[in-house]
């Protein structure tokens, strides 16, 4: 035969076969109709392709058998179910169902006794859900028991076991008894922790990632945690924490850590693009640990057409380490400011005291000299001085790249003193606000606003990076970067007191990678707080869900100027 033919052959196999898999169907008939029932016992029989009609009448006791289990599980003891076979190209399996009343909960016992019972995490499963005269549902009864014991495993109730777990249905009478309850026994807690591996760090430094003490109640939370601190450390290329219940020596379990430590250096190298500052290229070169006690250093750069920087850190970890650190930083960077008739070159130089406070705020304090050397048009000048600073920021959402709900807050004030290592006395302070919200699934509600402000006895002597400048793709959409700014009698943009911006925008999820997007932005920055006018843009664009945040392509429009409709990129997570 040729290899046409053996084709042909093939072919026509795979239509036959491909035919008798198509065959066969389940019809389930619930009077009254009931949904819910109805995919149970879907569910239970299963799928019915392949089966012709002979197959399907062998199956019809089996299939009765199974539907009446699903409907059992859902409560209904007097179900009603005949079958019959409805021949023809495709065969079908008919199940005709009755429900009858669904048995109903008349006694319900559900307790934990021993040391569980003090503790208030310990959950007793909802008396919403199994109380009497409610719907007996099995898989209920199922999930009160797994919580029961899912906690159990939680909170270190080893020994814990259920001494009565009965169901008692009375089918004739409609009603149900359910008798759960679950002795804990004593709970169990984290013992010694022992640091194996290959690793140059005293013991010091990770006892100081470890959320909890000896002998503390276990729970696995605190195992996760402590996991997820030494992974989050950047100092190790894999973590395992293990601590298993059948070594506890008196109740108390050993923990041991087996740590594998990562390359000491690494270097980075990234393209980006936005219409802010166009083409940029990043570069950073990290030593993650230098001596045994963590510390670490770094350089990180950037280049594009309107500004260049270099910077360079040394960390010295603080305790707890992940959150709290000493860092000593410096840099340099060249800026072309609003037009090339304006630029800086600014050197800063100090340290930073990072820690994380209540609630979740994260605090930065600072005291930072800087000299700027700078030009506005046809004035330039040079700028000494010595800031101390504060920072807060709290971030809170479902996830960090892309979420759903969540917001920021962030204040940052800073100020100088003329004759403390300083020419002139300034105050400058900046405060940010962004929301999201989700609703309905595919509709999003993003919300900013901004405002910043200078305070000065001699605003000529403030510098560039201490002047606030408005527009550009996180300002206000529809006006060129840094163009929204008081001028000078050139026509030079020369930089403002305050600064306002505000943004509400509206997305509708396409797909999970797709979003359309509306939005309106207003903002401005000025030298009176006196009825300021403010600029506006409106535009539409699209969204795609990168692996690194969201790609947004906006168009927008400036309702206050002449300059028509203004392509805007970006990228990075919405908060």
């Amino acid at each position: 035969m040729s290899v046409y033919g053996h084709f042909l052959c093939g072919f026509a196999l795979l239509l036959i076969s491909t035919g008798a898999l198509a065959a066969g169907e389940l019809d389930v008939r619930v009077t009254p109709s009931n949904s819910a029932l109805k995919s149970n016992i879907e569910g239970y029989v299963g799928s019915l392709d392949g089966r012709d009609a002979q197959s399907l009448r062998r199956l019809r006791r089996i299939a009765e058998g199974e539907a009446d289990k699903a409907a059992q599980a859902l409560g209904y003891y007097q179900a009603r179910i005949r079958s019959h076979i409805e021949e023809g190209e495709t065969p079908r399996l008919v199940l005709e169902v009755e429900p009858g009343e669904r048995v109903r909960l008349r006694n319900v016992n559900i307790r934990v006794e021993g040391p569980a019972s003090e503790l208030s995490a310990f959950r007793v499963p909802s008396a919403s859900r199994l109380k009497t005269g409610s719907v007996l549902n099995h898989g209920r009864y199922e999930d009160a028991k797994r919580l029961i014991q899912n906690q159990a495993s939680r909170y270190g109730f080893f020994d814990g076991r259920f001494a009565r777990q009965s169901l008692e249905i009375d089918p004739a009478a409609g009603v149900a008894d359910i008798d759960l309850l679950f002795v804990s026994g004593p709970r169990y807690s984290l013992g010694d922790i022992v640091f194996n591996g290959d690793f140059p760090f005293d013991e010091d430094l990770l006892r100081r990632m470890v959320p909890f003490q000896a002998d503390t109640p276990y729970d696995s939370e605190l195992i996760a945690e402590l996991y997820q601190a030494l992974q989050s450390s950047g100092y190790f290329e894999s973590v395992r924490v293990d601590a298993i219940p059948t070594q506890a020596d008196r109740l108390r379990i050993p923990v041991t850590v087996a740590l594998q430590t990562r390359e000491p250096r690494t270097l980075g190298l990234g393209l980006g693009f936005s219409t802010d500052v166009g083409p940029r290229l990043r570069a950073n070169w990290t030593r993650h640990w230098r001596n045994p006690q963590g510390h670490s250093y770094g350089v990180e750069s950037e280049l594009s057409t309107p500004r260049q920087n270099v910077g360079l850190w040394y960390d010295v970890p603080g305790d707890p380490p992940l959150t709290d650190k000493l860092r000593l930083a410096g840099g340099y960077q060249y800026e072309e400011l609003a037009s090339k008739d304006s630029l800086s070159r600014l050197l800063t130089i100090g340290p930073e005291w990072h820690s994380q406070r209540a609630g979740g705020w994260q605090r930065v304090l600072s005291v930072k000299w800087q000299r700027e050397e700078y030009r506005l048009g046809d004035d330039s000048g040079l700028s000494t001085l010595l800031m101390p600073g504060v920072s807060y920021s709290l971030l809170r959402s479902d996830n960090r790249l892309d979420p759903n709900e969540g917001y920021r807050l962030q204040f940052d004030l800073a100020g100088a003193v003329d004759g403390v290592l300083s020419d002139a006395n300034v105050l400058h302070g900046n405060v940010m606000l962004k929301g999201l919200t989700t609703v309905f699934s595919n509709h999003r509600f993003l919300g900013r606003v901004q405002f910043g402000g200078t305070e000065t006895n001699g605003f000529s002597a403030v510098p560039p990076s201490l002047r606030f400048f408005a527009g550009g793709d996180q300002s206000v959409r529809g006006y060129d970067y840094q163009s929204l700014s008081p001028e000078n009698n050139q026509g030079d943009r020369i930089g403002a007191r305050y600064l306002f911006a505000a943004s509400l925008e509206y997305q509708y999820s396409l797909t999970d990678k797709w979003r359309l997007a509306s939005f309106v932005d207003q903002g401005n920055a000025f030298n009176s707080l006196d009825f300021p006018t403010l600029k506006a843009g409106v535009g539409f664009g699209v969204r795609w869900v990168s692996p690194v945040g969201p790609l947004r392509l906006d168009l927008a429009h400036a309702l206050d100027d002449d300059g028509g409709v203004r392509l805007h990129f970006s990228m990075g997570p919405e908060l």
